[in-house]
């Protein structure tokens, strides 16, 4: 079984996404139907939509139109990781409010295209220790140079449980592993930190990786992280830019060949299922 962690789904119709302009590959639809039956196909039992930042005064609409995607018969979608903004004083009834959805799983505010202070503000890191006790998590988008502020967070909010998404962007393409590694080792001295191993062919060459370009990346980060603390996630339609589901979840189980059953259960499904406290159907 397969829970997917990092799912991205873009319908224009219903919502605006203003980032899409700049990344042409990815300026259309990517819908649930779609999606869904790549993923019957490759195994993948349950799905966690993540934010696709959308406009601003449209978060809670993007949670209501995944909310009606999770209604649907037999639908893939257990869950939401909603975006938020810490930086706004609005954010604790904001808080509440989702707090009062059980679709919603956690948060995430992307910095890897924000100043870095964003994440320095005392009204920032004040809203972040909200989180504290509510069960729910947030996911840390940054780049490698930026996980000593991923870091800080961690120790900051030592009652939230932080996920790393992207096992922290490494630059595969251009092969720079040695900072990114020296940095993750240290994001992962936090036990409150969580490695989430998504869409990494999404940061090689399209052209030419293949396993073994990305498997010192993800050896490295569930050597630093262990298997009790990293999850899976397809972080579609990125993983398109680099193959398709398909393509990432084969790569994945060649990545996991030598591996024991337990520990491949862990990084695929048991380890979300704790974290996010999910009740799918029995036989699933």
């Amino acid at each position: 079984m397969i829970i997917d962690t990092h799912l991205h789904l873009i319908d224009r119709t219903a919502l605006t996404y203003p980032w899409l302009s700049t990344v042409p590959a990815l300026d259309r639809d990517y819908l649930y139907e779609t999606y869904r039956q790549e993923a019957l196909r490759c195994g993948i039992a349950a799905s966690l939509h993540m934010e696709v930042d959308v406009a601003a005064e449209e978060i809670e609409a993007e949670t209501q139109h995944v909310g009606q995607l999770a209604a649907l018969p037999e639908s893939l979608v257990v869950g939401a990781i909603s975006a938020c903004r810490p930086e706004d004083e609005s954010f604790p009834a904001m808080l509440e409010r989702q707090r009062e959805n059980p679709l919603v799983k956690g948060f995430r505010r992307v910095l890897h295209v924000m100043p870095d202070a964003l994440s320095e503000s005392a009204v920032f890191r004040d809203n972040i220790k909200r989180i504290g006790g509510t069960g729910l998590t947030f996911d840390l988008c940054v780049l490698p140079r930026q996980l000593g502020h991923a870091a800080a967070l961690a120790d900051l909010a030592p009652d939230v449980t932080f996920i790393l998404d992207h096992c922290g962007v490494p630059d595969i393409k251009a092969g720079d592993i040695s900072l990114w590694r020296d940095e993750l080792k240290d994001v992962a001295r936090r036990p409150n930190v969580v490695c989430k191993m998504s869409g990494l062919v999404a940061y090689t060459d399209p052209d030419s990786w293949s396993v073994d370009t990305i498997r010192p990346y993800a050896e490295t980060a569930i050597l630093q992280f262990g298997w009790d603390r990293v999850v899976w996630g397809s972080d579609w339609p990125v993983c398109t830019l680099a193959g398709s589901l398909s393509t990432w979840v084969a790569a994945t189980h060649a990545l996991l060949a030598g591996s024991s059953d337990t520990e491949r259960h862990a990084l695929l499904a048991g380890n979300a299922l704790k974290l996010w406290s999910l009740d799918l159907p029995i036989g699933t």
